[in-house]
């Protein structure tokens, strides 16, 4: 299978790392027992951790271009970021529907996961600026999109490729992790939710399952419904364009020749 961004156990280890750090960043109200001084800074660890994942961010896609991140690729990257830029702010709003997750899916796939990864942080950054969603939460939108596409990227190989089981398997992936962004993203806005709504917020002197059954009950209040709307969405739109977009990305593949060696050889004389 062609990948348009070689990894290489650099490139393996700095997403490993900057992976290990997000999961922190988001789940830190559950990784810090009761005593711990962060939970005093409740207010100002989000902020803290945007910051930081900024920076992290950064780090690997300076790992990635150096792994081989070419003009082709380069190029290939900004075509299916500002679609799924432009793709973002349709039916935003409305029951969770946001067609950028299928574009998302299908890419990493025939992609792969380096080249994913990058796809969905620059495809996050460009839609926050399309429409004025720059803050806090920016970095976390970033890093999960950037690890939902490369899961898509990881996903082991069916049969046939462009066959009605990698279709489906897609689908069934898209709905799952729809779910799951989502309640990554609720993970990271959680905190900032303070004494605003006492029996589902965050309780920095609660123990874990405590705190859990906190962010459950804040999950199924707040949005659980516009992730149903973003998986069935995702999966609606898998199924439909998801053959013909395969077809086209891989031949676009194909003619990019992200793999191919450039030689130089003497003119004749």
């Amino acid at each position: 299978m062609t990948r348009a961004v070689h990894l290489g156990p650099r490139s393996v280890l700095t997403l490993a790392l900057v992976s290990a750090v997000g999961v922190a960043a988001f789940g830190w109200p559950f990784l810090a027992p009761p005593t711990s001084q962060v939970g005093t800074h409740a207010q100002d660890a989000p902020w803290l951790f945007a910051g930081l994942l900024v920076l992290l961010v950064a780090v690997v896609a300076a790992a990635l271009a150096e792994s081989g991140l070419g003009p082709k690729a380069v190029a290939m990257l900004g075509v299916l970021a500002a679609t799924g830029a432009a793709l973002r702010p349709i039916g935003a709003g409305t029951a969770g529907i946001e067609p950028m997750f299928f574009l998302m899916v299908l890419s990493g796939r025939v992609l792969g996961p380096g080249f994913g990864f990058a796809l969905g942080n620059v495809t996050m950054f460009a839609s926050a600026l399309l429409t004025g969603g720059v803050g806090p939460w920016m970095p976390f939108q970033m890093l999960a999109m950037g690890w939902f596409t490369m899961g898509a990227g990881l996903l082991p190989v069916p049969a046939r490729a462009g066959g009605r089981t990698e279709v489906r398997f897609l689908a069934v992936y898209g709905f799952f992790a729809a779910f799951a962004y989502g309640t990554a993203m609720n993970m990271a806005g959680w905190p900032f939710l303070g004494a605003l709504a006492s029996d589902i917020s965050f309780d920095p002197h609660a123990g874990v399952p405590a705190n859990l059954a906190r962010f459950v009950a804040y999950c199924l209040a707040t949005s659980v419904g516009w992730d149903l709307g973003r998986a069935v969405v995702t999966v609606v739109l898998t199924l439909t364009l998801g053959p013909a977009l395969l077809r086209a990305l891989r031949r676009a593949t194909r003619r990019a020749a992200f793999e191919a060696q450039v030689t130089f050889e003497a003119p004749e004389r």
